[in-house]
């Protein structure tokens, strides 16, 4: 009975998010009571089930989302996005441009949300279309397809630090896991995949404008921009190594103190200020107003993580969660696999991949927890579920269209497949990865 209680609610939660269009967090919430007086949880517990659902996944990232939003929006509004495409464009000429707006994706991809490269990252694509009569989607599926895998694989993106949290893996292992899964994917759907798609033509960008950046304060150079950006990246993966190569106590608490995510956010975000704020001209209430708007885009987001969090803890009051542990390990598929794909179902049917990986978490989890599946793995194997099946009731979809002005059946053709191929290859990755490690 517990068993048809819990897939009843997902289908609820499925239909009240994708069919009734309810808020993904407010969705949660209602299925998580719901869920929790059908399990038998006593009226009583349930407030204190939900404030410990959300308290305890928002407690250890909250911090490095906020942050992590902070200097994406600071890398966007100095200029420092724009100078690294630029770069990425000169080094790597015309005749091979779709790499260099792949790699360009790549590193604007890691500290910035996936939305906000999007719609700063199109207009490039499109002034390079223009200037050397290019096919636009052809050109532009390589960088958006980098950002689509920095967003579901690597942190310090919301989906897998949430993910990390969880599973009780290790944020620096996950990044560079991710890391060597991320290049092959990014590849095969970037400049691969899309230069089978010069045929489809492409309008005009009509639906969205990029706002004209400001011109009173000085564009931060190449170097500032490339560092400035991925600083988070080399700092959590020194973190993870330095360790190896000293054995002083001392030492070794100072950088475990460094390394921890939470840190190295504030390390980053500290350093930015200055490079990309204050060195450029702005002072520090400019500054921090553009980190007040980066605190209002990601609102949302920390909501649906606190619902998902929420209906977590719902399952494991219950004790619903170790009855599934033991059933799923009945199961010939393997939990990695198994992971993935009810990530995937999840995504094609509510159309966002946070709410899939999310989701899928809440179900795997006790799995994971009872066997010796490897926890940054799994991590791994959900954010690539997450991109699986993304067709017309997922935001990303129509912003695609919209933006490259393609007909339905030429955007189920380039960018529905596209992130099928960026799932499947990330599963790929993490099986393989799983062979060795």
């Amino acid at each position: 009975m517990s068993f048809i209680i819990v897939i009843f609610s997902l289908i609820l939660l499925i239909v009240l998010i994708s069919y009734f269009k309810v808020d993904a967090f407010l969705s949660f919430v209602v299925v998580s009571l719901l869920a929790g007086v059908a399990l038998g949880i006593p009226l009583e517990r349930l407030p204190d089930t939900v404030h410990k659902g959300i308290g305890d996944i928002l407690g250890s990232l909250t911090l490095i989302i906020v942050l992590g939003a902070m200097l994406g929006k600071l890398v966007a509004e100095s200029g420092a996005a724009q100078r690294i495409a630029s770069v990425m464009v000169q080094v790597f000429g015309v005749r091979h441009i779709q790499w260099g707006l792949m790699a360009t994706g790549f590193v604007v991809g890691i500290p910035l949300f996936y939305g906000i490269g999007f719609v700063l990252l199109v207009p490039l694509i499109f002034s390079v279309v223009y200037k050397y009569k290019l096919p636009a989607v052809y050109t532009g599926l390589p960088m958006l397809a980098a950002l689509s895998v920095t967003h579901g694989f690597l942190p310090p993106h919301p989906s897998p630090v949430a993910l990390v949290t969880q599973f009780h893996a290790d944020l620096g292992i996950t990044l560079m896991y991710g890391l060597l899964i991320a290049v092959p994917a990014i590849i095969l759907a970037g400049p691969v995949f899309g230069s089978t798609l010069k045929h489809i033509v492409s309008g005009p960008v009509t639906l969205f404008e990029q706002k004209e950046s400001s011109t009173q304060y000085a564009l931060p150079g190449k170097v500032n921009s490339f560092l400035s950006a991925t600083l988070p990246v080399f700092l959590l993966i020194g973190a993870t190594v330095l360790p190896y190569c000293f054995s002083d106590k001392g030492v070794l608490r100072i950088l475990s103190f460094l390394g921890s995510p939470s840190v190295v956010m504030v390390i980053a975000l500290a350093i930015a200020t200055y490079t990309l704020g204050i060195r450029q001209g702005r002072n520090i209430r400019k500054v921090m107003l553009i980190y007040t708007e980066a605190v209002k885009d990601i609102a949302m987001i920390l909501l649906i993580i606190a619902g998902s969090g929420i209906f977590k803890q719902i399952m494991e009051e219950s004790g619903v969660s170790g009855e599934l542990a033991v059933q799923l390990q009945q199961l010939s598929v393997h939990p990695l696999i198994l992971g993935w794909l009810i990530a995937a179902v999840i995504r094609g049917c509510v159309g966002s991949a946070t709410v899939a990986a999310l989701t899928a978490a809440g179900v795997i989890l006790p799995l994971t927890a009872r066997s010796d599946v490897n926890p940054n793995l799994m991590v791994l194997s959900l954010g690539a579920g997450s991109l699986m099946f993304s067709h017309v009731n997922d935001s990303g979809f129509w912003l695609f269209k919209e933006y490259f002005n393609l007909s339905i059946k030429d955007t189920l053709r380039s960018w529905s497949v596209m992130e099928a191929i960026v799932s499947l290859a990330g599963l790929i990755g993490v099986v393989l990865l799983n062979l060795f490690i």
